[in-house]
């Protein structure tokens, strides 16, 4: 007959509690499973379950949360997974401010739809960031993610040291890619539009009596879908190479090889 003692069921509680708080983390702010379609609930579940699987493979230590030292160790575990999370979010930003400019080009800054992740956003950011999920998930970025994760127990174990001020300034640093990705995405239909305007601008210059709203906006909405169908291709390439840009990002910081 096998005797629990309160004792050890809280040691174990408490040894179980700290890996959970490292992915639970993780999963509030990383991309796909962070959208609000996932609701609080299952992302704490799915959360219960990982740690679950990853619990037998590690000695966790003790530490009670209730003290100083336990404290501190709840805000490091939590800072490593937002962190883990928010290198990758940098990603979704960057197609959302694409998205945007690229919108508010063609003349569709007006049309908003509901995007469960991010809120009101424009129709082509929209279109875009399904692009980049369905990118993402395609990489296996879902496993590369949780392998990163598990990855980060045995080069960050619990217990054994804080979190650098380094990584926060690495984060800091690879936020310029929100506004690099964005500008990457949208630069070659940027350029394709302003041609088309120009040609537009000659055009009401020839013929003064010509109206410029109603020739105008179609003309920029129906060039613009054209142009994003025919640079689609490009579009995907760029998204993949920042997928990958920011795995790597998180690679650097977690310093695993």
């Amino acid at each position: 007959m096998v005797t629990l003692l309160a004792a050890d069921v809280i040691e174990r509680l408490l040894s179980f509690l700290w890996p959970m708080i490292r992915i639970t983390a993780l999963l509030l702010v990383a991309p796909v499973l962070s959208v609000d379609a996932i609701t609080l609930r299952i992302r704490i579940a799915l959360a219960f379950v990982l740690t679950a699987f990853v619990y037998p493979f590690f000695e966790w230590p003790t530490i009670d949360p209730t003290t100083a030292l336990g404290l501190l160790e709840v805000f490091n575990q939590a800072s490593i997974g937002l962190l883990m999370g928010l290198l990758l979010q940098v990603v979704v930003a960057a197609v959302v401010v694409g998205g945007e400019t690229i919108s508010a080009s063609m003349g569709l800054a007006m049309a908003n739809m509901i995007d469960p992740s991010v809120g009101n956003v424009p129709t082509i950011a929209s279109l875009m960031l399904i692009m980049s999920s369905l990118i993402f998930l395609a990489l296996g970025g879902h496993v590369l993610m949780l392998e990163l994760l598990i990855q980060s127990f045995e080069l960050m174990p619990i217990g054994k040291g804080l979190l650098s001020l380094d990584a926060f300034g690495a984060l800091i640093s690879w936020s310029s890619m929100m506004f690099l990705g964005a500008v990457l995405l949208a630069l070659p239909i940027l350029v394709i539009l302003l041609a088309v305007n120009v040609g537009l601008g000659v055009v009401v210059r020839a013929a003064p009596t010509l109206n410029i709203f109603s020739v105008g906006f179609p003309a920029m909405i129906l060039a613009g879908l054209v142009i994003l169908y025919v640079l689609m291709g490009s579009i995907a390439a760029r998204m993949t190479w920042l997928w990958t840009s920011a795995f790597a990002q998180v690679r650097s910081i977690m310093g695993i090889e």
